[in-house]
């Protein structure tokens, strides 16, 4: 209270009011304004820092670790001692107006008033002790949602952590592999994508360690890899892609749509003889990103699983960042398989 010069202000101008009030009903016992005014004012800026002493009441005896009998005694003890010493002051503080020619005539008043001071004091004393529990428990409720708000936001960022470490070594397995199969009858394609590999797990270092990227360096990574799948697939991989310029600023998470191109690559292309076209449709509409990947599928293979590796990463990763705001959605169809994904629109402005 102290501390700050605003809330001291505040605090002072409260207990003005209370000595308005106070003198307004003085003078119905028999003071004048200028008599209950020159009595109660210096007695009240005195007792206002004095009553700053509930704090350490309020502090000693939490309402919720505290028996209600130890509250009571404590708080009327304090009450009582407090008003006490106040009730000297006020009898000392009198003296001292009688000694004066213009408060002089009312020494006999103000000695009438010495008796409701002691009641008042107590009063005044709970009140005071009363408001520092009710400041004590919004602050507690105030830490304890701090606390789980940064409780949330570390959990968020774990997760998201072991998601985006939980792709790498996916799609690396996928990769040799595909390697590993072009060293016997395309060696020349093998070194290729090799080199094409080395560049996008650089690309991938390089933003992986970020929470969003601009969805144009999140289209590129997907083009890599797509890049190094078309060395293994040939003419068998065709790509359709319709992106709005406007989107190209939202801010995703990064390699959001490399589990989702593997998928389709994976489950569409490779399961077909003549390949296939995968397309990418993105648009911004009204503050939202759309983003649909659609694949050819082979009717008689099986639907990639909605709670499979690529699609629940996905799911997850959005879901903690962006909550309720996010979600994928899939479509299966005789020949296609469509995947759709709808998040807010962040530029980061």
């Amino acid at each position: 209270m102290l501390g700050r010069v605003e809330r001291l202000a505040a605090y002072l101008a409260a207990w003005l009011i209370v000595c308005v009030l106070l003198a307004a009903v003085f003078t119905r016992l028999g003071l004048s304004w200028l008599e209950a005014l020159a009595l109660l004012l210096p007695l009240l800026l005195v007792y206002a820092f004095a009553c700053l002493s509930a704090w350490y009441v309020s502090r000693a005896t939490p309402l919720r670790t505290s028996s209600l009998f130890r509250v009571l005694a404590s708080s009327g003890l304090a009450a009582s001692i407090a008003s006490g010493l106040w009730l000297g002051l006020a009898r000392a503080w009198v003296a001292v107006l009688s000694t004066t020619d213009t408060f002089a005539p009312a020494a006999d008043r103000y000695g009438q008033q010495m008796p409701p001071v002691f009641a008042i004091g107590v009063l005044l004393f709970l009140l005071a002790l009363a408001v520092h529990y009710v400041l004590i428990a919004f602050e507690t409720t105030r830490q304890a949602e701090r606390r789980q708000l940064e409780l949330e936001i570390l959990t968020r960022d774990a997760e998201l952590r072991a998601l985006r470490a939980q792709i790498d070594p996916h799609f690396l397995y996928n990769s040799l592999n595909s390697i590993s199969a072009l060293t016997a009858s395309d060696s020349s394609g093998a070194r290729r994508m090799c080199l094409l590999l080395g560049e996008f797990l650089r690309n991938t270092l390089d933003v992986s360690a970020r929470q969003r990227i601009p969805l144009a360096d999140e289209l590129a990574l997907a083009e890599r890899f797509l890049s190094i799948e078309q060395v293994r697939f040939g003419s068998r991989l065709r790509i359709e892609r319709r992106v709005d310029d406007a989107s190209s600023a939202c801010l995703v998470p990064p390699l959001l749509l490399q589990p989702l191109v593997e998928n389709a690559v994976t489950h569409g292309i490779a399961q077909r003889l003549e390949g296939g076209v995968i397309r990418l449709d993105v648009s911004r509409t009204n503050g939202h990103l759309a983003i649909v990947l659609e694949n050819p599928r082979d009717g008689d293979a099986a639907v990639p699983r909605p709670g499979g590796l690529g699609l629940e990463n996905v799911r997850r990763r959005l879901t903690a960042m962006f909550g309720r705001e996010a979600s994928l959605e899939t479509h299966a169809a005789a020949d296609r398989f469509r995947v759709e994904l709808h998040l807010p629109c962040s530029t980061g402005e």
